[in-house]
C-alpha cells in the first residue's frame, strides 16, 4: 500500500531550465515528498563527487527502456534458468549491493540510501531480487513506481548476468500490465544500450511521463 508522504515545501525549475549537462537545480532535500515531486516533474537526484549541495538532473536526451522493443538474447534466457526472481523481498539488500563502494563511478552516497529506503517503507520505492541455485543474492535491481512510470535507479551483480536477469524480468512484469509505461533510465550507456535503451527527447520523455502518471502502477 502506497502511503503519500507530506508535500514538496520546494519548488522544482521546469525541466526546459536544465543546463547543456542536464543539470537543473543544487539544493533541496532527500525528503520523501521531494523526492516523489521530483521524479513526477521530470527531474531526479544525482550526487556529483565535490559538490556539496545536491545536484537535481533533467537530462536531454533521456534514456529509456522501450518496453515493446525490449527482446532478451538466447544466451540470457538460457541464463535465467539458473536464477529464481522476486520483488521487494530485500530491498535494503539491494540496495546496499548498488551502493558497494568498491564499485567504479559509485554514487549512492548513505544519504541517498537512507532515502529510497524510506521511500520503500511508504510503498513508492521496489526491487527486483536475483537468487542463485544456494539462494544467495546474486543480483538485482531498485527503482522508484510512480503511476506507469518506474525510474529505475541502479542495478547491480556479483554473479554474471544477474542484473541483466532482473531487468528483463522487471520489463516482462511492465508489459505484462499494460496501459502507458515508462521505464526511465536516465541516461544511457553503451551496456544499457546493448539491453534496448535508447535516447528519446526531453520533450518526448515528459509526453510520455503525462500519460504515465495517469495508469495505475504493477508493484
Amino acid at each position: 500500500m502506497r502511503i503519500e508522504p507530506p508535500p514538496c515545501q520546494w519548488a522544482f525549475p521546469p525541466p526546459e531550465a536544465a543546463g547543456d549537462d542536464g543539470l537543473l537545480a543544487l539544493g533541496a532535500d532527500l525528503e520523501p515528498g521531494t523526492l516523489l515531486a521530483a521524479y513526477r516533474s521530470g527531474a531526479f537526484p544525482m550526487p556529483v563527487r565535490g559538490v556539496r549541495e545536491l545536484p537535481w538532473f533533467s537530462p536531454d536526451p533521456r534514456g529509456v527502456v522501450p518496453l515493446a522493443e525490449f527482446r532478451p538474447s538466447r544466451s540470457l534466457r538460457r541464463s535465467a534458468r539458473r536464477f529464481t526472481v522476486s520483488h521487494d523481498t530485500a530491498f535494503a539488500d539491494v540496495v546496499a549491493g548498488c551502493a558497494d563502494p568498491r564499485r567504479p563511478g559509485g554514487w549512492i552516497t548513505p544519504a541517498m540510501r537512507a532515502a529510497y529506503e524510506r521511500l520503500h517503507a511508504l510503498g513508492w520505492a521496489h526491487s527486483i531480487e536475483v537468487w542463485d541455485e544456494c539462494g544467495v543474492l546474486a543480483g538485482g535491481l531498485y527503482g522508484v513506481e510512480i503511476g506507469g512510470l518506474f525510474a529505475a535507479e541502479s542495478k547491480f551483480h556479483v554473479r554474471p548476468d544477474a542484473s541483466k536477469v532482473a531487468l528483463a524480468a522487471l520489463v516482462d512484469r511492465l508489459r505484462a500490465a499494460g496501459g502507458e509505461r515508462v521505464l526511465d533510465v536516465q541516461w544511457t550507456t553503451p551496456h544499457l544500450c546493448s539491453l534496448g535503451a535508447r535516447d528519446i527527447p526531453r520533450a518526448e520523455y515528459l509526453r510520455r511521463l503525462a500519460a504515465a502518471l495517469a495508469t495505475g502502477p504493477v508493484f
